[in-house]
């Protein structure tokens, strides 16, 4: 059911944060191991990643493994925080480029300056939201005119969630706590499995409801105005790394480089 990570810290290349390690983004996407109902996540994949605090996107609706050129790009872009998502269709919805994670908002993304005045931000959701149809108006109104955001009308139940996180955001909500409030809203409306995860350039939130979350975090040594060196949030681990820790089901997580990795219950 979909796999994504989030990562903060010192510039790294979009290929180490993608394809290095034994189970990998691009290994989860046709070998995960704790994925829920499905053998491969290949109807799409995505990065998103922040360029002079502004997020940029390369999204596709086929494997990550049969794009060789976005291979070639990814190990020469750098960056200090990004989001990936490898995406299993849900059936009822198209195997579409604009279904493929993270969605973005604000700070320059495509028509959507103005509906969010605060930093860009990306959005990836893992899981998904059962019986879609019977709540897909309800979800409309409670997004609003966000629900007019180029993102938030591709064709998959996703992009109803991002554009009420979208119109949390723009009402002044923090990171994680709109992911928080958009998991409250909507797992009152219907069942379903609400990882999200999101990014702002400066921190990573996440949400676990239903599916498998790690947290890895690393102490900077030596003496400087960071406590943390690098943040990751990943559905699975991507190596044999002990650092990698399970968060609890129905958890919100928190994570910037001052404070590293913070989890409370939903």
């Amino acid at each position: 059911m979909c796999r994504h990570l989030g990562y903060l810290g010192p510039p790294r290349t979009l290929g180490s944060l993608i394809f290095e390690g034994e189970y990998s983004l691009e290994h989860q996407s046709y070998a995960p191991r704790m994925t829920q109902g499905n053998l491969l996540n290949a109807d799409g994949f995505g990065a998103g990643w922040y360029h002079r605090d502004r997020p940029v996107r390369f999204r596709r609706a086929r494997p990550i493994w049969a794009d060789p050129s976005f291979r070639e790009i990814a190990d020469v872009m750098e960056t200090t925080c990004a989001v990936a998502a490898i995406r299993s269709a849900t059936v009822g919805f198209p195997v579409d480029e604009s279904c493929a994670q993270p969605f973005r908002t604000g700070a320059g993304s495509d028509g959507a300056q103005g509906d969010d005045p605060g930093p860009g931000r990306l959005f990836s959701h893992n899981g998904k939201v059962e019986g879609f149809a019977g709540i897909e108006g309800k979800l409309r109104e409670l997004a609003g005119d966000l629900a007019r955001i180029p993102d938030a009308r591709a064709p998959v139940d996703s992009a109803l969630l991002f554009a009420l996180a979208a119109r949390l955001w723009r009402e002044g909500g923090t990171l994680g706590g709109a992911l928080a409030e958009v998991v409250r809203t909507v797992t009152a409306l219907a069942p379903g499995r609400y990882n999200l995860l999101a990014a702002d350039g400066a921190a990573l939130a996440a949400t676990t409801w239903g599916d498998c979350l790690f947290v890895r975090q690393r102490p900077r040594t030596g003496r400087g105005e960071r406590r943390f060196e690098e943040v990751w949030i990943s559905s699975e681990p991507l190596d044999e790394d002990p650092d990698w820790r399970p968060v609890p089901d129905r958890s919100l997580v928190t994570a910037d480089l001052m404070s590293g990795v913070r989890i409370t219950p939903l």
